[in-house]
């Protein structure tokens, strides 16, 4: 899935202030990465981004993610947007686990593998994203044999049981 930076910001600060999810930097911290971004100071907001990336904030990692993803400030990088992902997905972000499920089934980044793309829509559609994991889960599982099907629910609830560290 494919969005600028701005909607994700506005995504970000929509459950903010819907009392959705809490976001890992406060509000003050991200307040100037929103400034750099309507600026289109790509530079600055890769500068504020990376030490927030580093120390694991999820926010950021999605933020960052979806730099690379689209291209924007940086060069496009669908490796690098995976590997955010991943450090999302390992803290439980829902929607970090869908778009890697999205990844998988469209071969962005990876190798597409239709039991790994399951397996994350089904984590995606645990953790808390219903919007679109679940029904992209089942519209997957459409393309799927029961067996592939069994394997993606196996992993899922083996990397589950794990905390999200033996996912792969």
């Amino acid at each position: 899935m494919k969005f600028s930076l701005t909607s994700a910001l506005l995504v970000i600060t929509l459950m903010l202030g819907c009392g959705g999810v809490a976001l890992a930097a406060p509000i003050a911290t991200l307040a100037p990465i929103f400034a750099a971004d309507a600026r289109k100071d790509y530079a600055t907001e890769l500068k504020l981004l990376r030490p927030l990336v580093d120390k694991g904030d999820v926010d950021a990692q999605f933020l960052l993610r979806v730099m690379y993803d689209n291209g924007t400030g940086v060069a496009q990088d669908y490796k690098e947007a995976v590997r955010l992902y991943r450090l999302a997905s390992a803290q439980g972000n829902a929607s970090a686990q869908s778009n890697l499920g999205m990844m998988f089934e469209n071969a962005t980044g990876v190798a597409q593998d239709y039991v790994r793309a399951h397996m994350w829509y089904n984590l995606g559609a645990i953790s808390g994203d219903s919007r679109n994991a679940s029904s992209n889960r089942d519209d997957i599982a459409k393309r799927m044999t029961p067996s592939q099907i069994e394997r993606a629910q196996d992993l899922a609830r083996k990397c589950q049981a794990s905390k999200f560290k033996k996912c792969d």
